[in-house]
C-alpha cells in the first residue's frame, strides 16, 4: 500500500524544500543530468513531513572514469528504471 508522505529535504541543492515522497525511503532528484539522493530518516518536520537527508550526487550510469573504477560503483536505481 502506497502512502502519501511529504518529504522535507535537508542539505544538498534542494535544502529546505519539500515534495511528495510516497512510500520511498530513497528519493532521487534529477538536476542538470545528475541524480541527487535523499535518504529517509526517522525525524519529523512539523506535523506532516518526514526529514530526508542529502546523501550525495551520482551520474545516471554509475561511476565516472577517474580515480575510482566505474564498474565497481553502483548506478542510480532511478537511472536503471529509465534505462540510462
Amino acid at each position: 500500500m502506497e502512502t502519501n508522505t511529504k518529504a522535507y529535504l535537508v542539505g544538498g541543492p534542494r535544502d529546505g524544500s519539500s515534495q511528495d515522497a510516497g512510500d520511498k525511503a530513497l528519493l532521487e532528484i534529477e538536476i542538470d543530468g545528475m541524480y541527487h539522493r535523499y535518504i529517509q530518516t526517522t525525524q519529523r518536520h512539523g506535523d506532516d513531513a518526514v526529514v530526508y537527508n542529502y546523501d550525495g550526487m551520482v551520474a545516471p550510469g554509475g561511476g565516472e572514469p577517474g580515480v575510482e573504477d566505474p564498474a565497481a560503483r553502483v548506478a542510480s536505481p532511478k537511472a536503471d528504471a529509465e534505462e540510462h
